[in-house]
């Protein structure tokens, strides 16, 4: 007798990137590569950092003896950081990354990014973050207003569907199917906001006109 599993739970993970000051010339077509390794840039912004705000995200690294050149590198002009997400992003973005120490990139991992686009130890071109708490962290200082948890696709998703779209999108189509309109999007994006279930439900009988003074 065959038993069929169910699919494993697979979720999107988030990571953080940066292109650093010395090659956002180069941003279009580290997109373009990006793009093409299955990522998909969920935010993207261009900024530039003061010292202290470097010194802040680089918190980790504060008393090693490159701490002071780093600061002063990547507070040196705009970066443009990026939220990237696809499954396993966190590891597939350092695998691309390459070793740090773009030196030893262009001699151990010479297709990896740091050896394209990087120069040597400290000028390595592009930030990754190194867990999922870093991840975490980063995220949060670059885009304060964003939310980083993981987007869970899969059988969470469907329940989630199920439970809060299926059953008046389907009501939706139905109805779009019996009137067949010119134009079925439009119709339906209308149909959808007049018959949203969360819709705010005013009690009419109780809203007091304001008199003019």
């Amino acid at each position: 007798m065959e038993i069929s599993m169910p699919p494993p739970q697979i979720y999107v993970e988030k990571t953080l990137a940066i292109i650093k000051p010395d090659i956002v010339d180069k941003e279009e077509e580290i997109q373009d590569i990006i793009l093409r390794s299955g990522f998909t840039i969920v935010q993207r912004r261009k900024l530039h950092l003061s010292p202290e705000h470097c010194s802040n995200f680089y918190v980790e690294q504060y008393g090693k003896m490159f701490f002071p050149n780093l600061t002063a590198y990547m507070s040196s002009g705009p970066l443009v950081a990026m939220i990237l997400a696809r499954h396993k992003a966190i590891a597939y973005w350092k695998e691309l990354l390459g070793p740090s120490n773009s030196l030893v990139a262009k001699e151990t991992h010479p297709d990896s990014l740091r050896a394209i686009y990087g120069t040597d130890d400290l000028r390595n071109a592009l930030h990754g973050s190194n867990d999922f708490t870093a991840a975490e962290r980063e995220i949060r200082f670059m885009f304060p207003k964003v939310i980083v948890e993981p987007i869970p696709i899969g059988q969470a998703a469907k329940d989630y569907l199920n439970l809060y779209v299926t059953p008046t999108l389907l009501k939706g189509l139905t109805e779009l199917c019996k009137q067949k309109p010119r134009d079925p999007f439009i119709w339906l994006a209308d149909w959808l906001l007049q018959n949203n279930p969360n819709k705010p439900k005013f009690d009419y009988h109780h809203i007091i006109a304001e008199e003019p003074q």
